[in-house]
């Protein structure tokens, strides 16, 4: 089970949706979620995580807007082809 993320000291500016999205990315290009593979559902984020659904929905659309992920309306968010070029897949 991975570790919750804790909302950040004081002196931590970084956002948990920014600090899910890390992790995410790294899983992506390290290879551990593959290509054209779902990523964990939303709900499965929320319980590893303990975040709210705004802040996975957050962190979802910054891999998103990175090119790293793509979603299918009722169908969640996918490794996108653009994570091999970043040494993912």
């Amino acid at each position: 089970m991975a570790a919750t993320i804790e909302p950040g000291d004081p002196g931590d500016s970084v956002p948990a949706h920014l600090r899910l999205a890390g992790i995410l990315r790294a899983r992506i290009t390290s290879g551990e979620l593959q290509l054209d593979r779902p990523l964990p559902s939303e709900e499965s984020l929320q319980r590893s995580y303990g975040l709210d659904p705004g802040s996975v929905r957050r962190a979802i659309q910054v891999l998103s807007d990175e090119g790293l992920v793509y979603t299918v309306e009722g169908g969640g968010a996918y490794v996108s082809s653009r994570a091999e070029e970043t040494g993912g897949g």
